[in-house]
């Protein structure tokens, strides 16, 4: 990892880089994934509107899959300054706002269309000033997709994941959730996963279908199961130390182009999991419905009563069960 790192860093300041740029401000931009993903297509989508509306003013340095690092050491190097932006899952971020973890709830969300009617009205602005507080300016949220379990072997109902080892966000929600099904969680950063499936630290994880495809996990966990338990909500965001350095002309030229991009980025995700589970399946994976829903309702409903206090309430988490 250390290597791949050095050698994105001197991509990063390659001559002709530098001499493109020399007059811009630069920006890193992280990507967890490859240059044909929506998690690295966005930044594309937000670099051509900010410079459209500001030409020449801004110059984009996006470094993809994941070559500085997962979600955790890009969030730190976005605190330090070393990072300017990048998409987050709200996951990711729990450790600095455990407030956000309101929409990681398992089995809190109907559809995409419930979730865009909570982030984008108050509860979403209250969210977005915590994240602020601590150094993650989010102009939007984004929408990854719902979560499903990933196995080596077929599992469909809650009591056949008891025993295993499943790799879990290092989050204590996600850790939680799988616990109460008697799985042992084991937290891993993404870019680590497919090794740790592979020689069997772990023998299940999480995710979405995108990324599912995207890692390639079809290779080492051939079986998912569409139980949706988690919607996977993330953000576009910039650290503080570089908003903070922008004038209001600039801030409202990219409030809109990350507003634009999180439209863009929810449409190619919808896409882009059709063509995932394609791939997945061409290559050997298998698709399952989980059997007795309401047991694996059933099972998470805990973690609501664990996290209450942390979200803000019951009444809360209820408000939001029952908008849209």
């Amino acid at each position: 990892m250390l290597t791949r790192r050095r050698f994105a860093a001197t991509l990063l300041f390659t001559p002709a880089l530098v001499g493109r740029v020399n007059a811009a401000t630069r920006l890193t931009v992280a990507s967890l994934l490859g240059e044909d993903k929506p998690e690295t297509l966005v930044w594309h989508h937000i670099r051509d509107q900010v410079e459209a509306a500001l030409p020449g003013r801004f110059a984009f340095a996006i470094v993809a899959n994941a070559a500085l690092g997962g979600e955790k050491e890009v969030a730190e190097a976005m605190r330090l300054g070393a990072v300017q932006a990048s998409l987050f899952t709200v996951s990711a971020l729990a450790g600095w706002a455990p407030e956000v973890q309101l929409l990681d709830l398992p089995f809190l969300f109907r559809d995409a269309d419930h979730v865009r009617a909570v982030v984008s009205g108050p509860e979403g602005g209250r969210l977005k000033d915590l994240l602020v507080a601590q150094g993650f300016v989010a102009p939007d949220f984004i929408d990854y997709g719902a979560r499903h379990l990933l196995t080596k072997t077929p599992v469909t109902r809650p009591e056949e994941i008891a025993g295993k080892r499943i790799r879990v966000l290092q989050s204590p929600l996600h850790t939680r959730l799988w616990s109460a099904f008697g799985a042992t969680p084991v937290g891993i950063p993404i870019p680590e996963t497919y090794n740790a499936l592979q020689t069997g630290v772990a023998d299940a994880m999480d995710l979405t279908k995108s990324a599912y495809a995207g890692f390639r996990l079809y290779e080492v966990v051939p079986f998912l199961t569409e139980t949706g338990h988690i919607r996977a909500s993330g953000v576009v965001a910039f650290s503080a130390a570089f908003w903070n350095g922008l004038s209001e002309e600039e801030r409202a030229v990219f409030r809109a182009a990350s507003r634009a991009g999180a439209a863009r980025f929810n449409a190619l995700m919808v896409a882009d999991e059709e063509r995932s589970i394609a791939l997945a399946q061409e290559n050997g994976a298998t698709v399952l419905q989980p059997e007795d829903r309401a047991a694996w309702e059933a099972g998470a409903r805990g973690v609501w009563q664990d996290f209450a206090e942390t979200v803000g309430g019951l009444e809360r988490i209820e408000a939001v069960r029952s908008l849209g």
